[in-house]
């Protein structure tokens, strides 16, 4: 049972780590929303949406998605388009915060925000659905179930710690300094990704 606490704690923390779109959005909330429980709809809805992913993928969906090819391309091509669009909407909100107007977003536009970075992001999507789908296939009955728990907790508890750290850093700076460079180095960071995914994928089909 360790063994397997252990696998699916160090996968998952792997995955999660890099500084992906989601965890720029849940750090960006982090800064802007005062109190920090406002920042609450962001963390809950991308961790509901780790969870349905991680799900899906130990529960199969893995095993589907790998059968279809057709299915990994459209969420390339879907996925790359995306991650250029929120690069350029990250980019002109770091204009916003250098003129000093930068406001937290509503509930809505969190949960909303927080679906679309969760659930349209290719790199996410692979990551779980080909990597933790993957990476269960050993495990069966409350084998597979721990496996799937602990990778569902790291992505919570990581969701957490990203806005509590967002927090402290806006009551630090709060100029608004700091986030439009956050938000320039961010927006450079996400078109970064979505032309690594695109040159994989152009190298992969010729």
């Amino acid at each position: 049972m360790v063994g397997i606490v252990m696998h699916a704690f160090l996968l998952a923390l792997g995955l999660i780590l890099p500084l992906g779109v989601q965890n720029i959005f849940i750090f960006q909330q982090g800064i802007v929303q005062r109190p920090l429980w406002r920042a609450l709809p962001v963390i809950i809805t991308a961790g509901i949406c780790d969870t349905l992913l991680i799900s899906l993928a130990v529960g199969g969906l893995s095993l589907l998605v790998l059968g279809l090819p057709w299915i990994k391309h459209v969420l390339m091509i879907g996925g790359i388009v995306f991650l250029l669009y929120m690069g350029y909407i990250t980019w002109q909100s770091s204009t916003d915060s250098k003129q000093g107007s930068i406001q937290a977003l509503s509930m809505r536009k969190q949960i909303v925000f927080a679906l679309s970075v969760s659930l349209l992001n290719p790199h996410a999507l692979l990551d779980t659905i080909g990597v933790i789908g993957i990476s269960s296939l050993p495990y069966e009955g409350i084998d597979k179930f721990i496996f799937t728990i602990t990778c569902i907790i790291v992505s919570w508890v990581w969701f957490v710690c990203l806005a509590v750290s967002g927090h402290w850093v806006g009551r630090l700076d709060s100029s608004g300094r700091w986030l439009h460079v956050l938000n320039k180095c961010s927006a450079l960071m996400i078109w970064g990704i979505a032309l690594f995914l695109l040159y994989g994928y152009m190298y992969e089909i010729f």
